[in-house]
């Protein structure tokens, strides 16, 4: 199958693309090599072997050059920041799925394309799913995100609407939990909607990825956005201590990159998935204080995680994905977080120093309102 995978020099993109050749499909790659992910150009993972093209997704004329003859697009192009620029984020990641069909639609024989897998995110879940039993029978809601006056006194718990009690987190599942309440989660909420109800009508299969926090090699280390392994992979070098947010026991769900490259793939290649949501993630639950000292030990360092009572405007409380839907394409974790930061710490071997660069990405949350201290801990 000819494929072409957009951010495809990316993180996920890249594992992706060196799967697709191992599988045997023709691979065509499309990546904007955005400045702060890629600040020394196209990188060196890059197969030779792949036609690849320089163009960003909302760009008319490179999105028709790089979908002429595909017949099938992993579109993993996306933008994701903490930046307040909420129109780039629609612009970026929903409006690229519409051109994608209007293309597509409009001329079939230059565009023979029939499957979209695309990447989506567990942002899409809003805060997720909880419970409590005070009812005298457990009794689950999805609220929406923690207010700013409740995170500014430092009450970090979703709490149970009837009784005021924090209530117990449960695993997100993809056909409830669909309440986004950033920009981000939103955006990638209308592309899944675009790509199910367009694909039903012009007959294209298509289906969303909903990572979780994905790790490993190639996440670059330029970018702010990158997450938690960045930041405390260069907060530990530098010998500062791994600096958690609220109160750290916020429970995760990391995978590694490779499996999700392979999770992508498993999807391309499955029959009846069409209009499906598929939940990509470790299948463990960590706290993000695990997380800090699984660093540490791996640095072999004497350092200890530091609770500050900074938190983020827009974090999530948990995030743990119900990964059964995926396993039932006979995919299953391969990696652990152990293993995924060891991983990580290798590829950073590899990279310039990017400790200012860590500072800098800090100064800019913290002048824009998106990192805050809280009142009280």
């Amino acid at each position: 199958m000819k494929v072409l995978v957009t951010g495809g020099a990316g993180f996920i993109g890249s594992h992706t693309v060196d799967l697709l050749l191992a599988r045997g499909h023709e691979v065509r790659v499309m990546d904007s090599l955005q400045q702060r992910v890629h600040p020394r150009g196209k990188p060196d993972y890059v197969p030779a072997e792949v036609e690849f093209v320089h163009g960003d997704v909302t760009v008319r004329p490179d999105l028709e050059r790089a979908l002429t003859g595909v017949e099938a697009v992993m579109h993993l192009a996306a933008y994701q920041d903490y930046q307040p620029d909420f129109s780039r984020f629609v612009h970026t990641n929903t409006e690229s799925m519409a051109s994608i069909f209007e293309l597509v639609v409009g001329d079939p024989q230059r565009y023979p394309m029939r499957r979209i897998v695309h990447a989506s995110s567990q942002a899409v879940s809003g805060e997720g799913k909880y419970s409590c039993d005070c009812t005298g029978e457990r009794t689950y809601f999805h609220p929406g995100p923690r207010p700013l006056e409740q995170l500014e006194r430092g009450d970090w718990e979703i709490h149970c609407p009837r009784c005021g009690r924090p209530a117990r987190d449960e695993l997100i599942d993809e056909d409830t939990c669909v309440h986004a309440h950033t920009t981000y989660g939103i955006s990638k909420y209308a592309a899944e909607l675009l790509a199910a109800n367009l694909g039903t009508r012009y007959g294209i299969e298509t289906a969303g990825m909903r990572y979780t926090y994905v790790q490993g090699p190639r996440n670059s280390i330029f970018n702010p956005y990158s997450g938690i392994a960045r930041r405390f992979a260069l907060q530990v070098r530098a010998g500062i201590r791994p600096t958690c947010y609220e109160d750290a026991r916020q429970r995760r769900d990391y995978v590694n990159v490779y499996d999700a490259a392979r999770a992508n793939v498993a999807v391309l290649e499955a029959p009846g998935v069409h209009g499906l949501a598929f939940n990509v993630g470790g299948g463990r639950a960590v706290t993000v204080e695990e997380f800090a000292w699984m660093m540490i030990r791996a640095h072999g360092s004497d350092l200890e995680p530091e609770v500050t009572g900074q938190f983020r405007v827009g974090d999530t409380r948990h995030t743990v994905s119900d990964i059964s839907r995926i396993r039932s394409l006979g995919w299953e974790p391969s990696y652990n977080t152990e293993q995924s930061i060891e991983q990580f710490l290798a590829w950073v071997d590899t990279q310039p120093d990017a400790t200012a660069n860590l500072r800098e990405a800090e100064q800019a949350m913290r002048a824009q309102g998106v990192v805050r201290n809280a009142r009280a801990t």
